[in-house]
């Protein structure tokens, strides 16, 4: 899953594909490079990020996925929590939606994804952006997670999402600290195990400067970011966000290659 934000404020790109042409080129790029599955932002969800208008968000990322689908069929994720940018989205080419809010940001979002009938990543995190690194804390971080989605999954169900359509994600980095983090790639076997697709999204995020300290800046963060694609792959996750598409995609496939 390539990742193409189109906000001036995200951790790693933020402004970079703002622009409308810029923006599509990179998306070209992406696929070019081997990506199975583009997810599309509007609103930065890094930590300490405000909200965006929901108008302003439709006019980022509209133009994007219709232009995308005007000359590709690669499958198109909608990462966002409000649900009306959903459904426009679905509406425009989009064929999942990917919410870190696991459908919790709007009363009605479990039933928009019932009635969208598309595939729904639900993501555990602890808090809001503004303020969910401030001061995270579990007593078992990874029983908590897997209760969290397992109950998010039991919400979707209710509202008539269909069980074949959901994946889950344990949120790296999303109310976490380092530790935190470790232990829920440690136990990727066990999300796996619950029977979903589980996606991984740990691209260039700040846990791999706790390891390296050296790798402060996001995009110093390769190595790190390859190394937890590897161990997604090998705990058997079924997708993997990341920023680097052609660097993960290589190392992929030689991995692949050597355990063949």
């Amino acid at each position: 899953m390539g990742i193409i934000n189109v906000t001036p404020d995200s951790f790693s790109d933020g402004g970079r594909f703002l622009a409308a042409d810029a923006a599509l080129a990179h998306a070209r790029r992406l696929i070019a490079e081997g990506a199975d599955i583009l997810d599309i932002g509007g609103e930065s969800t890094r930590p300490g990020a405000t909200a965006v208008p929901e108008a302003e968000e439709l006019a980022r990322v509209l133009p994007l996925i219709v232009a995308i689908r005007a000359e590709s069929a690669v499958p198109i994720s909608i990462d966002t929590v409000k649900p009306e940018v959903a459904h426009a989205a679905v509406l425009a080419g989009a064929t999942m939606w990917n919410d870190v809010s696991a459908l919790g940001h709007a009363a009605d979002a479990p039933a928009m994804a019932a009635e969208l009938g598309c595939e729904v990543v639900l993501m555990h995190r602890l808090g809001e952006p503004g303020t969910m690194q401030d001061d995270p804390r579990y007593e078992d971080v990874v029983a908590e997670v897997e209760a969290f989605l397992l109950a998010r999954v039991e919400v979707a169900l209710a509202a008539g999402v269909a069980r074949e359509k959901l994946w889950l994600d344990p949120g790296i980095g999303f109310g976490k600290t380092p530790e935190h983090n470790l232990a829920l790639l440690r136990a990727l076997p066990r999300f796996v195990a619950l029977g979903f697709p589980v996606l991984l999204g740990a691209s260039r995020k700040r846990f791999i400067a706790a390891i390296d300290p050296a790798a402060t800046d996001a995009a110093d963060r390769l190595g790190g970011s390859l190394a937890v694609a590897l161990h997604g792959a090998r705990a058997g996750v079924a997708a993997v966000r990341v920023h680097d598409v052609r660097e993960t995609v290589q190392a992929l496939t030689v991995s692949a290659a050597l355990l063949a």
